[in-house]
């Protein structure tokens, strides 16, 4: 597989039992293209079928990380063109997604290294996810103007009291042991015992192997901090969630500076989209996602913030409107509206499966 392993984005394998998912572009930190998506998408559901295959593995290619989200320079290209491949990519992403979380088989993820944003997507929703020392994982959209995605807001609002939506809201990278807090993984196992997990899920159960090379985690930091946090993010307004976090203490205030400098509208309709989750299904939460992402691509800040982010990295993004303040109640409402013939609509499609 020498020369195809080169050039291929996402290699699969069959080693003894297990499939293996490679995600393969190093250089980008494997972030998901559309071409790998509808490759996963199409060799996941043969493998669901294929008795020959107990097991799935999912990695990443090089040593920093399984997967850094979504090819956001694509996006942004997409963008400036008016072009329609952002809304198939991520149509084909959240199928995808939703695959993954009803997989009949042990589905492992080795959430190694950097896991952002489309990374969590391909991972956290799997039935075996395993965190190391390396882990650094969260999703970091408000920093690009963009929202949680990929069945993110679901995952998050389902942490442990408000944990989530400070995730959420300030982009933190968040440790191993953050994510087993969260709810977003379920082993912590050393990363330099990896490649033996691998060799081990070939031919024994999920289960046992993980049993084999699972240790204590370390503690979580944001568990520690979970007090203020529960405190401050009660509120379902922004203003009011910086007014409190501005009381409580330097590690709160500090999380206030962190909001204050990411785009007020996706900040605003980040947690609107949290606290509208809550008790949807995935399919459903994924179907606003989809109505949310749409209208963050016809808005300003997700081109601005790729822009200073990712683009010309002056790191000076010029939100509009800049301020929480200038957000109107009615402008956040407005990302969630039906999209009428555009709808995602997986939660139907889901319905009529049962």
């Amino acid at each position: 597989m020498g020369d195809t392993q080169e050039e291929e984005e996402v290699v699969f394998e069959r080693r003894g039992h297990l499939g293996v998912v490679t995600l393969n572009r190093p250089k980008a930190v494997n972030a998901l293209n559309a071409g790998m998506v509808k490759a996963m998408l199409q060799q996941l559901t043969a493998w669901a079928d294929d008795d020959a295959v107990a097991t799935v593995l999912v990695r990443g290619a090089g040593d920093r990380g399984l997967c850094a989200g979504g090819d956001i320079v694509a996006i942004y290209k997409d963008m400036l063109h008016g072009g329609t491949e952002t809304a198939e990519f991520w149509a084909d992403e959240y199928r995808l997604n939703a695959l993954i979380s009803h997989y009949p088989k042990p589905y492992v993820a080795f959430m190694d290294g950097l896991v952002l944003g489309g990374g969590v997507g391909v991972s956290a929703h799997g039935s075996v996810r395993v965190v190391t020392e390396r882990t650094r994982t969260g999703m970091p959209e408000t920093t690009i103007g963009f929202v949680p995605d990929v069945g993110g807001t679901l995952l998050l609002s389902r942490s442990p009291g408000e944990t989530g939506t400070h995730a959420a809201l300030t982009g933190a990278h968040l440790s191993g042991a953050d994510a087993l807090f969260l709810g977003l993984a379920d082993h912590f196992v050393p990363s330099d015992s990896l490649p033996a997990l691998a060799e081990a899920l070939e031919s024994s159960t999920a289960a046992a192997a993980v049993e084999r090379f699972a240790q204590a985690a370390p503690d979580s930091p944001l568990a520690a901090q979970q007090g203020w946090i529960d405190a401050a993010y009660a509120q379902d307004d922004a203003e009011e969630i910086v007014r409190s976090l501005r009381s409580a203490g330097a590690e709160a205030a500090a999380a206030a500076d962190t909001i204050e400098a990411k785009s007020p509208t996706s900040v605003k309709v980040t947690l609107e989209s949290l606290r509208r989750v809550q008790g949807l299904s995935l399919e459903e939460a994924l179907d606003q996602e989809y109505r949310v992402g749409l209208r963050c691509l016809a808005g300003p800040d997700f081109r601005e913030g790729i822009r200073a982010q990712v683009v010309d990295k002056d790191r000076n993004p010029q939100w509009k409107p800049p301020t929480l303040a200038e957000v109107q109640r009615s402008d956040v409402e407005s990302y969630f509206a039906p999209l009428g013939e555009r709808e995602l609509g997986l939660a139907s499609v889901a319905a009529q499966a049962k």
